[in-house]
């Protein structure tokens, strides 16, 4: 196993847009040197009280565990919007974090946030502010993307200083675009930078 200190990619993908845009912050995380990505996604929320699906999911990435947190050098939470917040699975999988609330195991870490939605005023902002209020519970640093990213000021889709978006127009089957694909790849970068500088920091143990 790797000793290299890990940035987790936590997502919820329904239909293929943040998944996307997971690996785009991946790439850019692991374009520098001493660091990894790790990808992990969380299981559908059902109604009912059984378990109906597979503890492995057939695709993409697994699912994620307290451990991945507790040992991440940084983090970047991603998910699609669900009326400006965002969705239930991720909000569901992030409520069970108390015990790494009570004992500080996040505070000082890089964090930030992504997300895809189907229409271009369809609350990406607010989505990126929801999933940041958990990370300063957490005591996390949060980091979006600055206007130096000049893909920011030429953008006709996604990209918002409070973190990479995407518009997935509204069968969700539009692909990321070059800009949208250049913002998420500098966020996972900035990422990655942070959480080296930063590493050690956010250790209470």
């Amino acid at each position: 196993m790797s000793a290299l200190p890990y940035v987790l990619i936590l997502y919820y993908s329904r239909s293929g847009a943040t998944r996307a845009m997971a690996e785009r912050l991946a790439a850019g995380v692991e374009s520098c040197r001493g660091i990894e990505a790790r990808l992990r996604t969380v299981p559908p929320v059902s109604p009912t009280c059984e378990a109906v699906d597979p503890e492995i999911p057939a695709e993409g990435a697994i699912y994620a565990e307290l451990d991945d947190l507790r040992h991440c050098a940084g983090l970047a939470l991603g998910s699609p919007t669900r009326f400006g917040n965002m969705a239930a699975p991720l909000k569901h999988f992030v409520d069970t974090t108390s015990e790494l609330w009570l004992g500080g195991a996040l505070v000082d870490k890089p964090a930030t946030a992504f997300t895809s939605t189907a229409s271009l005023h369809g609350g990406q902002e607010t989505t990126l502010i929801s999933m940041l209020l958990p990370l300063l519970h957490h005591g996390m640093v949060y980091a979006g993307l600055p206007y130096c990213e000049t893909e920011l000021t030429e953008t006709r889709s996604g990209g918002t200083p409070y973190g990479a978006s995407h518009l997935a127009g509204k069968r969700s089957d539009r692909p990321l675009d070059e800009t949208e694909r250049q913002l998420a790849y500098a966020q996972g970068k900035r990422l990655a930078r942070l959480a080296l500088a930063l590493e050690g920091v956010g250790d209470r143990s």
